[in-house]
């Protein structure tokens, strides 16, 4: 069946762009489950749809247009009528053999979760080079069990994308509670068509979640608190405020980053939203908050100012819990070396979590070499070996434990782990880089990675450099 779907998607694709091809399966998957209405009720149903015979012309594209345009989640959920159709592609002359064939074969089967899974994972490929990815399933196997989420939690993923953070931990809470959680899982997206995709992602699977209109997270504050925050962040984001962005459409001169209650010591960088997607996480944990999140590797120890400052307050504020250096090429479609950090507003020990106390410390693990190479392809992966040698690393460091069973003994592992109070990281400068504590054992081989990574984070700290000098530059060209 997998096969079947993706030789008609490959055919779509000669007809119109392979990431339009991929959600207009996706739409006729959502129809599959959500598009049905009692008889007589005179609106396009999937039954309908299914019962629309073979051959040429205009009818299929046709009937598939019409129940899409009825059935399909509206932009804005407050504004209903207003529909979707606008970001969902229109099958082109030439695909009424696929549709059909795709419509039969969806419904002919009972289980749609492969065939959903497959999508997300191909629309993720085709809009790679947008660097539009969508978490991969080990990475958001990490991402949650490392947040670990609980039923009646309030989730959000202000950067939701296809929704597949929420989609895990509603899952990670439903194998554990063997019900359906009663969690309230949020997203925020700002492109409409990927905003589309969740919610589709949502209905097909059947989990409850609350898609807010396209718009983007950073615009301000978080109005509530949130128990668990997840979110794969966008790397070096540029022009994020809503200043920088009218400035350039009227060229104006730059202006600093407004007051605001998420950065009350000192604004972020105009540059690169990194720290003030930290700051906007962190300001929007609720008093036992936890967030995960993914970060590109010159933040953990950037001697940038501005950067190196926010470390030092967060560790001050003891909000960070855990640092993870990531392997290289694992998070997706990008190269860029990541870390995965994790914050804690309690880290103290009490009933329901931990029986460690592991307040004024932070556990770094250094997962640079934990991945597999994918079959007959050259990319990467964590893989679930890998994904749960991490999970129980911090399981133990936090003495947590499952099923009513003892937590594991938690030991420092040279070259995989260790745990360091704040003082010893504040007496190497704030650096909350993994590979600087969790050092391997000295060889050969481990000198000239070691040699490697100090280059790396050199060349971080030039690139930090510039972009502070090209704002300058720019800031002084304005004002000639």
């Amino acid at each position: 069946m997998l096969a079947k779907v993706r030789r008609h998607r490959t055919h779509l694709s000669r007809l119109m762009n392979a990431h339009d091809a991929t959600r207009l399966i996706l739409g006729l998957l959502y129809l599959s489950r959500k598009a049905h209405a009692a008889p007589g009720a005179g609106v396009p149903t999937w039954s309908w749809l299914l019962s629309q015979p073979a051959g040429h012309g205009v009818g299929i594209r046709s009937a598939v247009s019409k129940c899409l345009g009825h059935w399909l989640p509206a932009a804005d959920e407050q504004d209903a009528d207003a529909g979707m159709m606008s970001v969902m592609p229109v099958p082109p002359s030439g695909s009424e053999g696929s549709l059909h064939a795709l419509i039969q074969a969806i419904g002919s089967t009972q289980r749609v979760g492969p065939l959903l899974d497959q999508c997300l994972r191909d629309l993720s490929a085709d809009q790679a080079d947008g660097s539009h990815y969508f978490t991969p399933d080990d990475m958001a196997r990490l991402m949650v069990g490392a947040a670990v989420p609980r039923d009646g939690h309030k989730v959000l993923d202000p950067v939701c994308g296809s929704g597949g953070l929420l989609v895990e931990s509603h899952r990670y809470v439903r194998e554990r509670v063997g019900l359906n959680p009663a969690m309230l899982l949020q997203g925020k997206e700002q492109h409409a068509h990927t905003s589309q995709v969740a919610r589709m992602n949502f209905a097909v699977r059947g989990i409850t979640a609350h898609v807010f209109p396209p718009g983007d997270s950073l615009a301000e504050p978080e109005p509530e608190s949130h128990d668990i925050i997840l979110a794969n962040l966008p790397f070096n984001q540029r022009d994020w405020t809503q200043e920088v962005k009218a400035e350039q459409s009227t060229h104006k001169s730059a202006l600093p980053v407004p007051a605001d209650p998420r950065w009350p010591k000192e604004p972020p960088s105009r540059g690169s939203a990194n720290s003030a997607w930290i700051q906007h996480i962190a300001h929007a944990l609720a008093p036992a908050g936890r967030a995960v999140f993914l970060m590109a590797d010159s933040v953990a120890n950037s001697r940038q100012p501005v950067t190196r400052r926010l470390r030092e307050r967060l560790l001050r504020g003891d909000l960070v819990e855990c640092v993870i250096a990531l392997p290289p090429r694992v998070i997706g479609h990008t190269k860029a070396p990541a870390c995965l950090w994790v914050l804690n507003r309690d880290k103290s020990a009490r009933p329901g979590w931990g029986v460690l106390d592991r307040r004024e410390q932070v556990l770094f693990v250094n997962a640079r070499r934990a991945f597999e190479p994918v079959p007959e392809s050259r990319a990467r992966r964590l893989g679930d070996k890998n994904t749960a040698l991490i999970l129980t690393t911090l399981a133990a460091w936090r003495g947590l434990s499952e099923n009513g069973a003892a937590a594991s003994p938690y030991n420092d592992a040279a070259g995989w782990s260790r745990s360091c109070s704040t003082d010893e990281i504040a007496d190497r400068g704030y650096s909350l880089m993994p590979t600087s504590y969790a050092v391997e054992p000295p060889s050969p081989e481990r000198d000239t990675r070691s040699r490697i990574e100090q280059l790396k984070l050199e060349l971080g700290h030039q690139f930090d450099q510039m972009r502070d000098m090209e704002l300058r530059l720019l800031k002084v060209l304005e004002e000639i």
